[in-house]
Formats: structure tokens, sequence, C-alpha cells
């Protein structure tokens, strides 16, 4: 991986990132690729604020993962802040090299050069592969998740 880049994303990498988040058997049914409008205000949201940091893994000049890193501040454990880490993707084309491996410890060695004291993550309970995979990595399904769909 001695060629590859993480780098904070730009508006130009939106397009990539979106084609990554719909290629898998979830992203399918939900994301689009056909109008980038919504995708890039929310990009403007993202980059706008100190607390998050979405990047891209780039190799000759092409992006084949990404992650998004949301620094959370809270009361609990003693005032501590947390890196909740989401979107994690990887291109077809380059999964199974180890890239998933090296973005999340990017975040894990990220959050802890910001402060964190507590790196967290949730995945759908339908992808067992990548629960397999965050295990190896270290991390304990310790929670339950709950989600209120709004719209």
């Amino acid at each position: 991986m001695n060629d590859l880049v993480i780098r904070r994303a730009t508006a130009a990498d939106v397009a990539p990132i979106v084609t990554m988040i719909a290629d898998d058997q979830l992203g399918a049914t939900r994301e689009s690729t056909a109008d980038l409008t919504p995708y890039l205000a929310a990009f403007e949201q993202i980059d706008a604020d100190p607390n998050q940091l979405l990047v891209v893994a780039e190799r000759n000049d092409e992006v084949i993962g990404t992650l998004q890193l949301t620094i959370i501040p809270g009361l609990s454990r003693r005032g501590s802040s947390r890196g909740l880490i989401e979107a994690v993707r990887v291109s077809r084309q380059a999964r199974g090299a180890g890239l998933g491996t090296t973005l999340i410890q990017w975040a894990i060695e990220e959050s802890r050069t910001r402060g964190c004291t507590l790196v967290q993550l949730t995945s759908d309970k339908t992808r067992t592969d990548a629960h397999r995979f965050y295990t190896n990595l270290g991390f304990e399904n310790t929670h339950e998740g709950f989600k209120l769909k709004l719209r």
C-alpha cells in the first residue's frame, strides 16, 4: 500500500464516493448516482464542520476507498470525546487487499490524535462479513443499536 494516499475528500470526490456507497446490497436500494445535488449539499455541511472528516483513499489518482469520521464531544466517560466511524467503503476492484484495515486503522489513530478515548461504529445486522472484519480488528459487539426513520 506504499502508493496509497488517505486525504480529506473534496467536492470532486463526491461522485466516486457515492458510486462506492451505492455498490453494495443495501446501498443499491437507497442511493443513486443520477443526481448528485443532495450529496453535494451534504458534502458542503460535512466539510464545513470541524468535527467531521470525510476522507478518501486514493491510488494512482483514483479514489478506491472512503470513510467518514465524526468526533463527538461528550460528558460521559469523564467528559471524553469519541470517534464515530461511518460509511466505510472500498471499491470493488480494491477489495481483499487490506485497504479496509488500513482505513480503519487510520481512523483509530486520527481519533486518538484528536483526543478521543473511544472509537465506535455500527454495522447493519445483515453485513456478517463486516462484523467478522470489525471483530478481527479488535472491536467488540457491546451494544444493540436502534433507528427511527423520519423519511
